[in-house]
């Protein structure tokens, strides 16, 4: 099979969609299927060493959010002129910006399905990047603007049931297939934590939690900010390392100084995923997150993939995730309750490392990747024979 993916973010930009798209990507190649990627070129290099199988198009830069670049339409234009039906037998959109309109394009210029995945819960956070509009109306454009984009293609994948249940409730009607994000075998390679505590100056014996994605309003990060205050009360060293970077550091770097927390966070900005980021969630006691707003969850499954375990709240996406001790505790929306959990974690260290044991053993049980592909391509099989007769009565 010959895929055509297309998406507005892929690496260097780090963020689930991109490590998303990695992931099915190898999958799926190693099945022996042919997958491509149009994406935008960032200033920086990506530090990629096959790039073969990537478009790289010029983009641009946007203004209230300068981690991502739009391409550009015209650039991108050029590039669908050059190609013909036959090209692709498929074509799978990851974001709902240019990539969306540009994807529906090829599909009908190459007479093709098309597929786009639904990764980011945008009535959550929309209010944060559109501050001018009333929050009411913020959620309103998401909902009507989600719903158009899912009605404009064959099939939409969603990475929880939870959020396909959020999608219907929006009144879609286009079949939604469940297709999670898996873990390849990089992920469950042992990181070295002492070398990691060791490089950021952090004591072997010192409690440590870890936070690890983008440093977004809708990842509820000031939350474990109040339940760290809350931690420290009983266990006066315990740091939280906070790694990734977003439109929030600013504010939650002076929300740390103002509730005196200087010395209890650190924030570390980016890891290498291929090293960096297996050694954080292994140097880390307890890996934490508030998010209310995930289609998945990702790091959840990486740290448990590293034996660490999670205090996590289980709402959206991560419900579908997080299984009490089996490599979690499930936290209420309530920053007392969460802290209690961690504090549990902090107290019992035969508690912690049996749910970290479990945690691993259950990942690699349920969420490989391999095993996420194989339903992806069965997903674009179904779709293909589906379309073949009109396909077929639209040359007749």
């Amino acid at each position: 099979m010959k895929i055509l993916m297309i998406s507005d973010v892929y690496f260097p930009r780090v963020n689930g969609v991109s490590t998303s798209i990695r992931t099915f990507a190898e999958s799926l190649r190693d099945q022996g299927h042919v997958v491509h990627l149009i994406a935008p070129q960032y200033p920086v290099q990506p530090g990629i060493s096959d790039e073969s199988w990537i478009t790289r198009i010029d983009a641009r830069k946007i203004v209230f959010d300068p981690e991502d670049y739009l391409m550009k339409w015209s650039a991108l234009q050029t590039y669908i002129d050059s190609l013909h039906p036959g090209d692709y037998d498929l074509v799978h959109i990851h974001t709902p910006f240019i990539a969306h309109y540009a994807g529906l394009k090829i599909g009908k210029r190459l007479q093709v399905p098309v597929v786009e995945t639904y990764h980011t819960f945008f009535e959550d956070y929309m209010h944060h990047y559109l501050p001018w509009v009333p929050r009411k109306w913020a959620v309103r454009i998401a909902r009507a603007v989600s719903r158009k984009q899912c009605e404009q293609v064959d099939t939409v994948v969603s990475p929880s049931a939870q959020m396909r249940a959020v999608l219907q409730q929006y009144g879609v009607t286009t079949p939604i297939t469940v297709i999670p994000t898996g873990l390849d075998a990089s992920r469950f390679v042992p990181g070295d934590g002492a070398a990691f505590r060791q490089t950021y100056g952090i004591p072997a014996q010192r409690p440590l939690l870890m936070f690890v994605g983008r440093v977004a309003y809708e990842k509820n990060i000031q939350f474990l900010l109040e339940m760290l205050s809350l931690v420290i009360q009983d266990h006066p060293e315990v740091l939280l390392v906070i790694t990734g970077e977003g439109p929030a550091e600013a504010m939650l770097k002076k929300m740390a100084r103002d509730k005196g927390l200087q010395s209890h966070v650190m924030f570390l900005g980016y890891l290498d995923r291929a090293v960096g980021l297996n050694a954080a969630y292994q140097a880390a006691d307890i890996f934490v997150f508030a998010s209310k707003s995930e289609t998945q969850g990702l790091v959840l499954l990486e740290a448990m993939a590293q034996s660490t375990p999670v205090v996590a709240i289980a709402e959206l996406g991560t419900a579908s995730i997080l299984r009490q001790e089996q490599g979690a505790l499930i936290a209420q929306d309530d920053e007392l309750h969460f802290a209690e959990q961690v504090q549990t974690l902090l107290i019992d260290h035969q508690l912690r490392e049996r749910i970290g044991v479990q945690g691993k053993r259950y990942v690699a049980q349920v969420w490989s990747s391999d095993a996420q592909a194989i339903k992806l391509v069965a997903c674009y099989e179904r779709l293909i024979m589906t379309q073949m007769p009109l396909a077929a009565s639209a040359i007749a």
